[in-house]
């Protein structure tokens, strides 16, 4: 049996945003919510937001092959967020929010930036994303995970999150 593929660590805005919007993705077997990129071991929530430890605000992403492929979960990615706008979306500034892509390996890496550039390719604007090598994921606290399952009536999930998923969910219809 071959070994599953190493999880894929994704930042684009807010992780409540990406998690909800990974989670309707066929083939996307567990998504969690946390911080990468930063100097701080351990970061919390509080310390990540003063936008002071370098950390961006993640989703770490495990996937099935047989049913998603690296490619695939990359292309959705570029969907899920504005890959143009530098250290934030939408309302949510910051570098904490920035868009970027941890790689584990070399095929993470070159499937990264081939993604990047294919998704260029459909964009006015130049995309910031970065492509970095991922030197460790910290999960975020408990209460940020599955978030806006658990509180889908906060102002937050209603106006941020829930457009976005419809947006999403139109791209995945059958025939879409």
């Amino acid at each position: 049996m071959p070994a599953a593929p190493l999880p894929l660590v994704l930042g684009g805005g807010c992780f409540w945003c990406l998690e909800a919007a990974f989670r309707l993705l066929p083939g996307v077997t567990r998504v969690t919510c946390g911080y990468a990129g930063g100097t701080v071991a351990a970061p919390t929530y509080e310390q990540v937001y003063t936008d002071t430890t370098g950390h961006a605000e993640v989703v770490q992403l495990e996937y099935d092959p047989a049913r998603l492929t690296l490619a695939g979960l990359l292309a959705y990615f570029w969907q899920s967020h504005d890959p143009t706008q530098a250290d934030g979306q939408g309302g949510d500034l910051g570098m904490r929010y920035r868009s970027v892509i941890f790689f584990a390996d070399a095929a993470q890496q070159a499937a990264a930036e081939s993604s990047r550039t294919a998704a260029q390719a459909g964009l006015a604007a130049p995309i910031t994303t970065q492509i970095l090598l991922l030197r460790e994921f910290w999960p975020a606290e408990a209460y940020h995970q599955d978030y806006f399952t658990r509180h889908p009536e906060r102002a937050y999930c209603a106006t941020v999150i829930r457009p976005k998923l419809r947006k999403l969910q139109s791209h995945l219809a059958p025939g879409a």
